[in-house]
C-alpha cells in the first residue's frame, strides 16, 4: 500500500475498529502523523493540540485493525499503559508480518506483507 492510498483508507475508516490493517497501512499512516503534528506544532501549538486530537481515533482504529491483522484481539492496546514495556510490546507486534490466511478478524488486506507459514 502506497502512502497516500493508506492515509485515505485511515482517514476514512477512522471509526472501523473491525477488519486488518497491514503493515504498510499503519506504518504509513504512522508516519503522517508525526509529520503533521510536528508540522502543526511548528506553526503553533494550539493547532498541534487540534491535529493531535483529529488523529487520535483514526490512529487508534489502525493500531487495533494491525493488531487484529497478527491474531491479536483489540484489548492488546491496552499494554500500552504499561509505561516503556508497554510500548515496546506494541512497536514488537506492530512489525510483525500479518497472518498469511484468513482469521477470525477477516481476510488477508490488500498489499499485506505475510508471514510464511512453516511446515512441522
Amino acid at each position: 500500500m502506497q502512502f497516500q492510498e493508506s492515509i485515505k483508507t485511515c482517514l476514512t475508516k477512522y471509526v472501523d475498529f473491525k477488519g486488518r490493517a497491514s503493515r504498510s497501512e499503519f506504518w504509513w499512516f504512522v508516519l503522517f502523523s508525526a509529520i503533521a503534528n510536528f508540522g502543526s506544532g511548528a506553526i503553533s501549538d494550539q493547532l498541534q493540540v487540534i491535529v493531535a486530537l483529529a488523529l487520535f481515533l483514526p490512529y487508534l482504529a489502525a493500531s487495533i485493525r494491525r493488531l487484529h491483522d497478527i491474531g491479536k484481539n483489540w484489548y492488546w492496546i491496552l499494554i500500552g499503559i504499561i509505561p516503556l514495556i508497554g510500548a515496546l510490546v506494541l512497536i514488537y507486534f506492530y512489525v510483525q508480518k500479518s497472518a498469511p490466511t484468513a482469521n477470525a478478524f477477516g481476510d488477508v488486506p490488500p498489499g499485506a506483507d505475510v508471514a510464511e507459514i512453516t511446515q512441522g
